[in-house]
Formats: C-alpha cells, sequence, structure tokens
C-alpha cells in the first residue's frame, strides 16, 4: 500500500469478490408460500450489506449446469465478503445453497503501460491514475467472468518483451469498444492469478474478441482460463425468479417489499457525517457520495463522468466539489 502511494497511485484498492451460488433441485419441491419466504430473506439479507459493499446480481440459469447465480461483490474489507455470506447461508434458504465456485481477488495497477499511440486517456488503458484500482461497473446486460493464470515461462522474459506483447493485446481489445474489461489480481489470495470480468451488451462482439486474443503472440504463455461464466444480469429477486418453481411467477410481492421499492434506504448515520465532511455510501447497487454542508446533506453519484475519478475525494468550494483527477466540478445542489 505505501509503494502505491510512493508512485503516485490511488491509496484505495478494492476487494472483489465473485460468488457463485447453486440451488438444490429439493427447494423447488417446496410450497409456493414457503419459496416466496425464502427469496424474500435471503433479498434482505444481501440489502442490507449495500451501505458497505457494491454488489451486483447475475443469473446462471439456462448458461450453466454448476451454477445459478452470482453475487458479484466490490468493497474495502475482506471481512464484508465473508460477513456477506454468512449472512446468505443463514437465511431460510442457505440450506439449499451452495458455492461451486468462488474467486476472491484486489484491483491494482497494471504494470504494463500502454504505448503512447495506444493511449487514449482513460483509466482501463492506463491513461489516468485511477488505472485498475477502482471498478465501476456499467449497466452491461452481460458479463463473462473466468479465473486466468499465466505460465512460469511469460515471468522469465524481459519486461519489454511481455510489453511489446502487451500493446499488441491492447490494441485488439480497442477494436471492440462496446467490451469493457474488468481486471483484478489475486495472487497470493486464490489459486489463480487474475479473475477478468467482460462487460458488454454484444455477446458476438465478445466472442469476435475472444477469438481475436487467441491468434495474439502472449496467447501462447496462457496456462488456464477456464472455467468460463456466460452471466445476465438482472436484480436479485429477478435471479431468483429465474430458477423456475411452479407457481412462483403468480405471486406478487408483499406490501413491505412494495413500499421499500418505493421509499427510502438507510445508508447511514446522520451523527457519521459532521459539518464539512464526506463519505460514500452504497444504494441498490451505485456508489453515492454523501456531503455535510453547513448542515444540509448532498448526494451524487461518486463518479466522475469525465474518468470515474471519486468524488467524495474532492475538494469542495463555492457549492461545488472538484475531481480529484482532472479537475472537473460538480454543483452539489
Amino acid at each position: 500500500m505505501a509503494r502505491e502511494q510512493q508512485q503516485g497511485g490511488p491509496a484505495r484498492r478494492q476487494v472483489v469478490k465473485f460468488t457463485f451460488f447453486r440451488v438444490d433441485p429439493a427447494w423447488r419441491r417446496l410450497p409456493a408460500e414457503e419459496r416466496e419466504r425464502t427469496k424474500s430473506e435471503l433479498c434482505a439479507a444481501v440489502e442490507s450489506y449495500g451501505d458497505r459493499l457494491l454488489i451486483r446480481s447475475y443469473s446462471l440459469v439456462g448458461m450453466r449446469g454448476d451454477a445459478d447465480f452470482l453475487l458479484w461483490q466490490i468493497g474495502d474489507r475482506l471481512e464484508d465478503a465473508q460477513e456477506l455470506t454468512t449472512a446468505v447461508f443463514s437465511t431460510a434458504m442457505g440450506p439449499y445453497l451452495s458455492v461451486p465456485h468462488s474467486y476472491l481477488a484486489m484491483t491494482r495497477r497494471s504494470i504494463y503501460v500502454p504505448s503512447t499511440s495506444l493511449r487514449t486517456g482513460s483509466p482501463e488503458e492506463g491513461g489516468g491514475p485511477a488505472s485498475r484500482t477502482v471498478i465501476a461497473p456499467t449497466e452491461a446486460k452481460y458479463m463473462f467472468v473466468y479465473p486466468f493464470v499465466k505460465t512460469r515461462d511469460w515471468y522469465k522474459l524481459p519486461k519489454e518483451t511481455r510489453q511489446a506483447m502487451m500493446d499488441e493485446h491492447i490494441a485488439v481489445g480497442r477494436r471492440y469498444p462496446s467490451v469493457k474489461l474488468n481486471t483484478t489480481y489475486s495472487y497470493g489470495l486464490d489459486d489463480q492469478e487474475f479473475v477478468v470480468a467482460f462487460e458488454t451488451d454484444e455477446p458476438a462482439d465478445f466472442l469476435d474478441l475472444v477469438m481475436e486474443l487467441r491468434e495474439t503472440e502472449a496467447s501462447a504463455y496462457t496456462l488456464r482460463d477456464t472455467p468460463i461464466f456466460t452471466c445476465i444480469a438482472m436484480g436479485l429477486r429477478e435471479a431468483l425468479d429465474t430458477l423456475g418453481a411452479p407457481g412462483d411467477a403468480a405471486i406478487r410481492r408483499t406490501a413491505e417489499q412494495l413500499a421499500e421499492a418505493g421509499g427510502w434506504a438507510r445508508v447511514a448515520a446522520v451523527e457519521d457525517l459532521p459539518g464539512g465532511a464526506a463519505a460514500v455510501v452504497y444504494f441498490r447497487g451505485d456508489q453515492v457520495a454523501l456531503f455535510n454542508l453547513e448542515g444540509r446533506i448532498y448526494a451524487l453519484g461518486n463518479r466522475c463522468s469525465h474518468a470515474n475519478g471519486p468524488l467524495v475525494e474532492g475538494a469542495v468550494e463555492g457549492g461545488c466539489v472538484t475531481c480529484p483527477y482532472h479537475g472537473s466540478r460538480f454543483d452539489l445542489a
């Protein structure tokens, strides 16, 4: 962490967890009312961690036979991901859940900096100080996830040789702007070296991208890049409904759930945000920056629209917050 700061990189690095759940077929044989109760309890448990983790849910029903849904978790502490899993297994649906696949990783800046001709200034391509240290999920419909391991011969190559191969790799990726890559690092944390997650609205573009990447020189140094998971983005309630138990489609949400959907959700305590303070919270899968300016609380999306800079770390003056990365200003009101 100290080394990152000395090199000018941001101090903040995120914990990233991919937990794939499988539902026991016995759950489908429960009475419809019981299934509805277990789903509601599970959703409530996951939503209760929305103030400390950015959580995105995906269905894999029909995509794979060994996993039914994914919880993609992004946060600051290992303990939060652990406690969320404990909470999930403590629900009434917990006895019917297993975890066939689980991947743990963290963000960090890449050591491969694109050549000048490849840079665009975007964090994903090494052009900004937030490069790969902060995950900013898109609203893409699909995500493709897999663990990744390089051969040991890769690490024996000179840095310049590896950089040249990565330049080719990056150049191929730039030909598919509809596909966003999230690279996370697992060295020493898990069995793999990387976990990669590609977000896109066009599965065909991802297929073509992977085919083209197979022809690059760096591909020869891939030891393992399976299993591959095709995930469809949707709310957790919707993902659970895709499990396809008899009668579930006819059951409506409870009045309490309907009220919550159109009402308020607790994200922080007022006493934890004194005058002049700022904090980041999570609300329904998004990061929100809170500012206490002269006793009035302001809330806005935490990510700068220019380069995803963390606005919560910006200076506040004259009722505006300035992005710490490129100086963009946003009116808090």
